[in-house]
């Protein structure tokens, strides 16, 4: 019995395979199962045609000689019954001039013999024949040779020009025994190779699907919540293998992006909570006796101060969801990249002068295509990152040109650097290669990952090249207008 349920089966693609693949074999043994047997039985009755023919060559004298007739069979008047003429005479009985020649040899053979005259008079019959034979017929006069099969005998009768017919046949049992055997043994052949075939069939369904029950497998782990489950295809070059190799990556990305989901949500809780326990202090401490009017304008300017980083953190948060979602509508209209540049250099020279950095400007028309506003804001958090992580004294460079097609910002400063193993990260949320100085700037780690939203919305890029002790460059870039 079939441990899987009808339903299943129907809608089982390695049973539909196998049931398509055995129909095919079936049919393509048994047609050439059919074809050999039909040749082999067409071979075998030419053959024994051909036989008929080869033996009815020397009988034909003996019963229908050439000339009609002879001379004393057209003298005497028609044999009676009882007449030493008459067909079922002893041949040493009938006159010389009917008595046949010795056809012997046909009586103990294979072959037996039948012949008649013009009139439908037999005149002759071997001893082995089988029982009554009917005369045969021919379509026309011009016909002089008639092949049956009559009774399991094939007979083969020829018309002579003097008007007898004579008939030779040979029975068919021993052909038919054989083509019967040949059959039985041909159906056998056909059975076993039906079976292999439907086993390696089966044999090679298994293992082409094999992957597809590792990949239900894994996928259902995964949805179980073990995200570093992953498939261990057998084949990779198979188109399955493939598709094995692509889930692979799709799964280490999702591990990967729920991960990042689960370390957003903790650093976002972290970040929130910073202000909000300040708050909560402050207040506390205020509310448990009497404050002056100076201490209890300094708590609430302390509340306040907590309250707009927070508000900070939360817009940001906001906005990088309204990217992740795709619903920041950002314009797409023509602007001079070097200009927006500029006017960012400008409102940021305040910051710069306090903290004794120079910014020095190579800025060359530059024609691109978006929003300006967002781009000034990505611009803008690159040269606050570039003055607040510099040295005293420090420099930042900003350019601006057409390259390849692109329009391409680069940031420079002086500063300390970044470390390798940072590198890598400096566009994550909430990452933070220094998180003292990190937060004593206000800063949550979300500036850079915000860039990153906007130029990719642009259809831009933002690398960053750096090494301890020589200063960080950031490049953007952007598509030129068409």
């Amino acid at each position: 019995m079939l441990d899987v349920p009808i339903p299943m089966i129907l809608h089982s693609i390695k049973w539909r395979l196998q049931a398509w693949h055995g129909f095919l074999l079936v049919a393509l043994v048994a047609g050439l199962m059919s074809g050999f047997y039909t040749f082999e039985r067409r071979s075998r009755m030419q053959a024994m045609d051909t036989a008929l023919h080869e033996a009815m060559t020397p009988l034909l004298p003996k019963l229908a000689p050439m000339g009609g007739r002879g001379e004393g069979e057209r003298r005497r008047p028609p044999p009676e019954d009882g007449d030493p003429g008459f067909p079922n005479a002893r041949p040493e009985d009938r006159p010389p001039e009917n008595r046949l020649r010795e056809v012997r040899p046909f009586d103990t053979g294979k072959f037996y013999y039948a012949a008649w005259y013009e009139t439908g008079e037999r005149f002759a019959l071997s001893t082995n024949a089988p029982g009554e034979i009917p005369r045969p017929e021919f379509k026309s006069e011009q016909d002089n040779l008639v092949l049956r099969t009559r009774d399991g005998n094939r007979e083969l009768a020829h018309h002579v020009p003097n008007g007898r017919i004579v008939l030779l046949g040979t029975s068919l049992a021993q052909a038919t025994a054989e083509l019967r055997k040949l059959a039985a043994t041909l159906a056998g052949i056909g059975c076993v190779i039906v079976v292999v075939g439907l086993g390696v069939g089966w044999w090679t369904v298994s293992r082409a699907l094999r992957p597809i029950a590792e990949i239900s497998r894994a996928a259902q782990e995964i949805a179980a919540g073990d995200l570093a489950r992953r498939i261990n295809p057998s084949e990779t070059e198979s188109e399955l293998g493939q598709l094995a190799t692509v889930l692979n990556s799709t799964f280490a990305r999702l591990e990967a992006a729920f991960a990042q989901q689960q370390q957003f949500t903790s650093d976002a809780a972290h970040e929130l909570r910073t202000p909000v326990s300040v708050i909560l202090t402050q207040v506390q401490s205020t509310l448990n006796k009497e404050r002056t009017g100076a201490e209890y304008r300094e708590t609430l300017e302390a509340c306040q101060r907590a309250a707009q980083r927070m508000r900070r953190l939360i817009e940001s948060l906001l906005e990088l969801a309204r990217f992740d979602a795709g619903q920041e509508k950002l314009k797409r209209i023509p602007f001079d990249l070097a200009t927006t540049a500029r006017d960012c250099a400008e409102m940021i020279q305040p910051l710069a002068q306090e903290r004794r950095v120079k910014i020095v400007t190579e800025l060359s028309p530059t024609n691109c295509a978006g929003d300006p506003e967002r781009i000034g804001q990505v611009i803008t958090n690159l040269l606050t990152n570039a003055v607040n992580y510099n040295q005293p004294d420090g420099e930042v460079r900003v350019t601006a040109a057409a390259q390849n097609g692109s329009a391409i910002v680069t940031v420079t400063d002086t500063g300390p650097g970044i470390a390798p193993e940072d590198l890598s990260r400096v566009f994550e949320r909430f990452y933070r290669a220094d998180p003292a100085r990190s937060n004593s700037l206000g800063s949550a780690g979300l500036g850079l990952s915000i860039c990153k939203a906007i130029v990719e919305a642009h259809g831009g890029t933002i690398e960053v090249a750096s090494g301890p002790g020589r200063g960080a460059k950031f490049t953007l870039r952007l598509p030129a207008p068409a």
